[in-house]
């Protein structure tokens, strides 16, 4: 798991003592199934954090599995056609990270992922770290994500913005990849479980709660105050 690790945060391995580069583009998929997990192991919380993206995989549609089963009992499999060369895939990796993001798009991104956590320790009253925490997150929240889910969001909606053809990243993406980023990053508690509450419950209740205003997100320092909107619910 070490080995993995470092080769997804780092994008190197090191065996003997000697540092090995790995090739770009690098990046690890992974899947795993909700019904039959006896002789596996779930993975430990850090080793999640290093996914970008969890993405729910449902069953097809009737014309999708029309479509699957009509292509996969043929005599012969469909040609597969090269879309991209790798050249160019790490040149729209580079775009990505070069599209605007404007101050309020950060800010907004990173209350989904703050007010899903607490601070801890000697640094819960710390200057910048008093971050409002709504009641149903306290209730329904055993550990919440950290800030690798803040990069991610904003990672996440500049590649939105880019494939759909814009020129700037906005709260619109960062809203459209929120489920996708922090879902396997929110740890529900066993008050949440009781219930039914799933992380894409709490993540749906907090992008109608977090204010998507330009004006109440620029400029400031900390946060506005949720609750009122929370109260609404």
């Amino acid at each position: 798991q070490a080995a993995l690790l470092e080769a997804m945060q780092e994008h190197q391995v090191t065996t003997g003592g000697v540092r090995h580069m790995l090739p770009e583009p690098f990046f690890v998929l992974a899947t795993r199934n909700p019904i039959e997990q006896e002789g596996t192991y779930p993975l430990p919380e850090a080793q999640l954090d290093r996914f970008m993206f969890e993405v729910l995989v449902d069953y097809p549609s009737e014309a999708e599995e029309f479509a699957i089963v009509r292509q996969t009992t043929a005599e012969a499999g469909a040609a597969i056609e090269t879309v991209l060369s790798r050249d160019d895939l790490v040149r729209l990796q580079a775009m990505v990270r070069r599209v605007p993001v404007a101050d309020h798009v950060i800010r907004y991104a990173m209350q989904f992922s703050r007010l899903t956590r607490q601070p801890l320790g000697r640094r819960r009253n710390a200057p910048g770290h008093q971050v409002p925490v709504p009641d149903f997150i306290r209730e329904y929240v055993s550990w919440g994500a950290g800030p690798r889910a803040s990069q991610y969001l904003i990672l996440g909606a500049r590649a939105r913005a880019v494939l759909q053809g814009r020129t700037s990243a906005g709260i619109q993406d960062v809203k459209a990849v929120a489920g996708p980023v922090l879902r396997h990053r929110i740890i529900t508690s066993f008050n949440a479980e009781s219930e039914g509450i799933t992380a894409d419950d709490i993540i749906h209740r907090l992008a109608e709660m977090i204010p998507a205003d330009p004006g109440e997100l620029a400029g400031k320092d900390g946060f506005p105050d949720v609750f009122r909107a929370a109260d609404a619910h």
